[in-house]
């Protein structure tokens, strides 16, 4: 299935600026001097993960009227290659919603930084006629994924909804085939639930599904998700809600059912913002919290510490600074929750340490 917005190997190039601001500087937000002004163009290239395009293409809508000098060149190819572009410096910054390792970092070409920009949920999306309402536990989520269950009127999935009549169809598994942030965080979610998945299959951008049909990028899989009855998969929940595709709530560390919303994941972040560690790089799946989604994530943008072009260097940081801060607003009507305070704090210090030639490229 092919959307408008979100089109396979998605190339988000429009002109987008840098941030000016005449105005007051909004409460809890310290301004940074970043003054527009007239020149050439300046184009930088970006590549990662699909999971926050849908913002990231609103953000360049809106930025773009800001200063028309910038062009961003974004493409939507997945965290893997997102990583693997940065790593060789062949684009500008990269974009991941799992972390790096300290192994992957190792073989970066300087210090890259990991800049938060927003929240969201990874959503177990399905296609079953006459079912829009569903609940799934730890254990029945793990064992659809290892293809143990394998028709949707099993005991282990009907035990949780005794009120719905499900069909004796079997279940048609869907999952990612390229290098993903979101499979990274899904399976680190199976991992920690399931002994049985975690000693099988394991986590990772990329692993051996057992069983399912395989599709690139969160768009891939929601398109097949959608156009194949009586199949299941995960996805950004803004993918599934563009294509209309019902998602289940999972039962969460605490015993509560918990269906994914922008306040379900701002509880699972709300248990590490306060103490996440000083390179940024955390995890929120499975979080503490009565109200906590479990399967909720970071999405990352990846940018070395020392800028190798000063002027590119400083469009970057002023375009990421404004995304913390005024592009945050844009987050909640695309599913995506904005950044805690606590975070939006870390990011400042963070983007105040980029450089080029040992000058900060933001000035106070």
């Amino acid at each position: 299935m092919r959307m408008a917005l979100l089109a396979p190997m998605a190339v988000l190039g429009l002109a987008v600026g840098c941030q000016h601001s005449s105005g007051p500087v909004e409460k809890g937000e310290r301004a940074v001097t970043a003054k527009v002004s007239t020149g050439s163009p300046i184009d930088l290239q970006g590549a990662g993960a699909t999971f926050p395009y849908p913002l990231y293409s609103k953000w360049v809508t809106e930025y773009q009227k800001v200063d028309p000098r910038v062009r961003i060149n974004y493409q939507s190819i997945g965290s893997g290659g997102g990583i693997r572009q940065i790593t060789e410096r062949t684009v500008d910054f990269g974009a991941t919603d799992a972390p790096m390792t300290d192994t992957e970092l190792a073989k970066a070409a300087g210090k890259l930084l990991h800049v938060p920009m927003t929240l969201g949920a990874i959503v177990v999306t399905y296609n079953l006629e006459g079912v829009q309402s569903l609940k799934l536990t730890p254990q029945a989520v793990a064992g659809i994924f290892l293809g143990e269950i394998k028709t949707w009127n099993d005991a282990r999935i009907a035990e949780s909804n005794p009120q719905t009549t499900l069909p004796g169809e079997p279940i048609t598994v869907v999952h990612r085939t390229d290098g993903s942030g979101t499979t990274a965080v899904f399976t680190e979610y199976l991992a920690g639930v399931s002994p049985q998945w975690n000693g099988k299959v394991g986590a990772g951008k990329s692993v051996n599904f057992p069983v399912g049909l395989g599709a690139k990028g969160n768009e891939g899989v929601a398109g097949q998700v959608k156009t194949t009855p009586g199949s299941i998969g995960y996805v950004e929940i803004a993918y599934a809600k563009q294509t209309g595709l019902a998602f289940a709530a999972i039962r969460n560390r605490a015993g509560k059912f918990v269906e994914p919303s922008l306040q379900s994941v701002t509880e699972a972040a709300a248990s590490v913002a306060e103490t996440m560690s000083e390179d940024l790089r955390v995890s929120i799946v499975d979080a503490a919290g009565e109200a906590a989604y479990p399967i909720s994530a970071f999405t990352y943008i990846l940018v070395y510490e020392n800028q190798e072009d000063a002027v590119k260097g400083k469009a970057m940081a002023q375009f990421l600074w404004w995304a913390v801060h005024e592009g945050q607003r844009f987050g909640p009507p695309l599913q995506y929750a904005p950044l805690p305070a606590q975070v939006v704090s870390a990011v400042e210090g963070a983007l105040r340490g980029l450089r080029a030639d040992g000058r900060p490229l933001l000035k106070e």
